[in-house]
């Protein structure tokens, strides 16, 4: 008797999937892993031409006396900022309290966003590793005088992106971009006067120079490593006594407050002609 050509086909099928079922791997998916720790993310990569972009227009206006944040790096007198905060300034100035303030020469990097102020003496500096890792996730801490107050605003790192610079002082400037995760209780509003903040890690050595904010987008920007560390290279010497102090979500206020009490962490302004 023949056999109906269906019952046929399905019995060679049927042969081939039991012949495929008998090679196949065991195979198991195994559960998701947790999420990283502040520590454990991912290694900051290097600069490449595929991180994300921002376009900042720098109008060639006269200059604007504007207000910002120091912070020491060296127990002689020199101090950081933002390069924004003081070029074009004639006259800046570290407010010691009081009413006072210390005049300031200073130095513009070159393709960075960073200034280094010398005066006649100064506070004990903060440190500056010569090579931190960054990871992403880990947190930063913000300590300065935003809207010319004393305040401070924590972060998270997300990520390298690239300032295209457009106008005066054209250029493109890889930066650092950080969620802003909270800030002083009772700060509303801009962060203007925090450039030139530094950003502490958890260990309190910073990892760079606030520069600016995207409110919209919830970001801050610091400068990299990659402009930073050439910025400031030789001037905190190897035997700088600069100690950071462990910061963290419970403690960043009273830190910055200390910092801010010591001058290590100052306002820096632009005094009239």
């Amino acid at each position: 008797m023949k056999l109906p050509d269906w019952l046929v086909y399905a019995s060679v099928i049927g042969a081939l999937a039991v012949a495929a079922a008998s090679v196949r791997e065991d195979v198991y998916t195994p559960p998701a892993p947790p999420p990283p720790g502040e520590a454990e993310g991912a290694l900051l990569g290097p600069v490449t031409p595929f991180d994300a972009a921002v376009t900042v227009n720098a109008p060639d206006i006269p200059f604007q006396p504007a207000a910002g944040t120091a912070f020491s790096i060296a127990g002689e007198g020199r101090w950081v900022t933002a390069r924004h905060v003081v070029e074009g300034c004639r006259r800046p100035a570290i407010v010691v309290g009081g009413g006072r303030a210390v005049a300031a020469d200073v130095r513009l990097a070159p393709g960075a966003d960073v200034a280094l102020l010398l005066t006649d003496g100064g506070p004990p500096a903060l440190n500056v590793p010569t090579d931190l890792p960054l990871r992403l996730g880990q947190r930063a801490f913000h300590p300065g005088f935003p809207q010319g107050r004393p305040g401070e605003v924590t972060t998270r790192l997300l990520g390298r992106e690239t300032f295209k610079v457009r106008g005066r002082g054209a250029r493109d400037e890889p930066v650092l971009a950080w969620a802003e995760i909270a800030r002083t209780d009772g700060l509303r509003g801009t962060l203007s006067g925090l450039s030139g903040a530094p950003a502490l890690d958890r260990f309190g050595n910073v990892v760079g120079v606030t520069i600016a904010e995207a409110p919209r987008r919830g970001r801050v920007y610091t400068t990299s490593p990659d402009t930073f560390l050439p910025a400031v290279r030789g001037i905190q010497r190897a035997d700088e006594p600069a100690l950071g102090e462990p910061v963290t979500p419970d403690n960043y206020g009273r830190v910055a407050d200390a910092l801010r009490r010591d001058l290590r962490v100052a306002q820096v302004v632009c005094l009239s002609a």
